[in-house]
């Protein structure tokens, strides 16, 4: 197998992408692949070892930077030009150009095992294709630095606490052991999205319009506002960055300056790497609402794209990394969670992790059951996007004082109009 491994962006990607089209034989399949971890190499072992069993098909995986498939591939796909299949995060914005696996593979066998993230890349309830595989599932949730809570003589809350109850533990916590900020949020509209959630917000209207602000939503952000002035909350975090960028707090929970970090299981890693024996630190998954415990879930899709010159021998590739055994060894090399519901409930073995890894993987394959059908839709909607952003904005606008609260969640219904309607959809 061929693998060119480098880190493009714009012309060199779209130089590729022209020799992939002059070069390629017909049973080749061009895999273009952004990882943070050893995703690209293990799937190549899986794609190796399908090869000897498959003569005649050929792999060639090109790993790129993740720049390169956020914002050159939807260029060179709108051309008509582009690989046979790749690791892709945008499965709303992208799936026009999805291929539909359907006639290839058994749909009971994955409408069973990957039902709840399927319909992230359908274009409506109507449309029943297979348009690829979510191949690992992120979730939002919190950790606790556990640590403090012994050293504060506070009992950590149970499974069902609710948002007020952590709060007010981590508050206790923070005062008793000196630690600077009880809580900190991720600076994200998908961070806050699941315990809105959770309070009870519905995201869309009965029709399945997007609305994003109702009144269980707004009760959070109110909420979320008043702990970043009282305290609560890291302030900075949200109040110290502009515009819609991204901030997360974990620098300050490796320092062991935070109590309650609600972030996300991709941190797993950095953080067992960055805090060592510093103290112990536990997965807790979402506090409670109303409503639910839910956090958002996520993650990347292994998908195969409609241009393709061999829609069935991408389909069937595909097809054997879905299937459980397969699955199951790449979720357990990789250190991710399975977003295949057979494995999940059968578990997984991290092997070759410290004890810490393998505990909190545990815990965020026990919050996936907790996900809200709710957090399943708004990740799936195709301009979610538009709405975490306008979240983000209008909740900070509130946090600095520019505008208050009620105020802030009024512009963002405004903004939702707007966009969606920008949209045409």
């Amino acid at each position: 197998m061929n693998k060119r491994i480098s880190r493009w962006t714009g012309t060199a990607l779209a130089s590729a992408v022209a020799l992939w089209a002059g070069s390629a034989a017909a049973d080749d399949i061009r895999f273009l692949c952004a990882a943070d971890g050893n995703e690209c190499a293990t799937l190549k072992s899986l794609f190796d070892r399908y090869e000897k069993d498959n003569p005649g098909t050929r792999v060639i995986l090109d790993e790129v930077g993740y720049k390169a498939i956020l914002e050159n591939l939807p260029v060179q796909l709108a051309g008509g030009s582009g690989p046979d299949m790749a690791l892709v995060t945008d499965f709303g914005g992208l799936n026009k150009y999805f291929l539909d696996l359907t006639p290839y593979v058994d749909a009971h066998y994955w409408n069973t095992n990957f039902g709840n993230t399927l319909r992230w890349s359908r274009t409506g309830p109507d449309d029943k294709g297979i348009y690829g595989m979510n191949i690992q599932l992120t979730i939002t949730g919190a950790y606790i630095n556990k640590t403090l809570f012994e050293q504060a003589g506070v009992a950590v809350p149970g499974e069902k606490a609710t948002w007020d109850e952590w709060a007010e533990a981590a508050r206790q916590v923070a005062k008793a052991t000196g630690t600077p900020f009880p809580m900190a949020m991720d600076r994200s509209g998908h961070r806050i999205a699941g315990p809105a959630i959770s309070n009870g917000a519905k995201i869309f209207d009965d029709a399945g319009n997007p609305i994003l602000v109702d009144a269980p939503y707004a009760d959070f952000m109110r909420k979320f506002v008043e702990w970043n002035k009282d305290g609560t909350m890291a302030k900075d975090v949200w109040a110290g960055t502009g515009g819609a960028s991204y901030q997360d707090a974990a620098q300050e929970f490796i320092n062991a300056q935070l109590v309650f970090y609600y972030s996300g299981s991709w941190q797993v890693q950095r953080l067992d790497k960055a805090i060592g024996d510093g103290f112990d630190w536990e997965v807790v998954g979402s506090p409670c609402g109303p409503a639910a415990c839910s956090g958002m879930p996520g993650g990347s899709g292994l998908v195969g794209f409609k241009q393709t010159k061999n829609p069935e021998a991408v389909a069937k590739l595909i097809n054997y990394v879905a299937q459980k055994d397969n699955y199951a060894e790449f979720i357990a090399k990789t250190r991710n969670v399975p977003a295949h519901e057979g494995v999940a409930k059968e578990g997984v073995d991290y092997p070759d992790t410290s004890q810490n890894v393998a505990r909190a993987l545990k815990a965020w394959n026990g919050q996936i059951g907790k996900l809200s059908p709710i957090a399943y839709a708004y990740q799936g909607y195709k301009n979610n996007r538009t709405m975490f952003n306008i979240t983000v904005q209008r909740v900070t606008q509130a946090i600095v004082g520019e505008m208050s609260i009620d105020d802030a969640m009024e512009k963002a219904k405004q903004d939702v109009a707007a966009a969606i309607q920008s949209a045409g959809k």
